[in-house]
């Protein structure tokens, strides 16, 4: 069992939540892990490379010299991967990377991640979470009191907030994410979480009611 202290926006403890990891995922599969951020990042790659073979290159076919007598090594097309101006050998074409593992496994991946956060105390939890309007200079305010400036942040919300995610897009190495939108690579990557409140029962009740399904 995990204690989770809960802070307001100034950074002074108002509360604490008990969290089970185990509640979120029973056991933490690495290589559950392992998939699926390898398939997030490969569904990132573009895969637009493009060289090309011998046969796109423009030159001439005619054999370059006669087979024998020159003292040289036997050639025909200018066109040859092994000359300069030739085309590649193994030449690279576009293609598509993007590959999808189970549902059922994306999900489980993803109560895993969190629940490993919360295993090495990297969650941060905030009471609320609001703007009147967007105010870039508030949120880094908040995240210095929270101790959570200077190091890789995904700030978590119950749903999505178009004036939270505006007052964090352009502070480095910070993404706004709703709980809806979470997968074990965006959880993994930053260093920590701040999540709301909010954002962490929405996940637990996400997180119990794929427990009894899979039950």
């Amino acid at each position: 069992m995990a204690s989770l202290t809960i802070h307001d926006k100034t950074g002074k403890q108002v509360g604490t939540c008990e969290v089970d990891p185990a509640e979120l995922a029973p056991r933490i599969n690495k290589q559950l892990l392992h998939d699926a951020v390898v398939m997030y990042q490969a569904n990132q790659r573009i895969g637009s490379a493009s060289t090309k073979s011998r046969s796109a290159v423009a030159g001439s076919t005619k054999k370059m010299y006669r087979q024998k007598g020159t003292g040289n090594a036997r050639a025909g097309s200018r066109r040859s991967g092994i000359r300069r101006g030739g085309g590649h050998i193994f030449a690279k074409k576009p293609r598509d990377y993007s590959y999808r593992l189970p549902r059922k496994a994306l999900q489980a991946a993803t109560r895993m991640a969190l629940a490993a956060k919360i295993r090495d105390d990297e969650v941060v939890l905030i009471d609320e979470l609001s703007f009147e309007q967007p105010k870039t200079r508030d949120m880094v305010a908040i995240l210095a009191a929270l101790k959570c400036d200077g190091a890789s942040l995904l700030v978590t919300t119950a749903e999505y907030d178009q004036n939270i995610y505006k007052s964090a897009r352009n502070i480095a190495g910070v993404s706004v994410s709703p709980v809806a939108e979470l997968n074990a690579l965006c959880v993994l990557l930053p260093r920590k979480l701040l999540m709301t409140t909010a954002a962490l029962d929405a996940f637990r009740k996400k997180a119990g009611r794929a427990t009894k399904a899979e039950a």
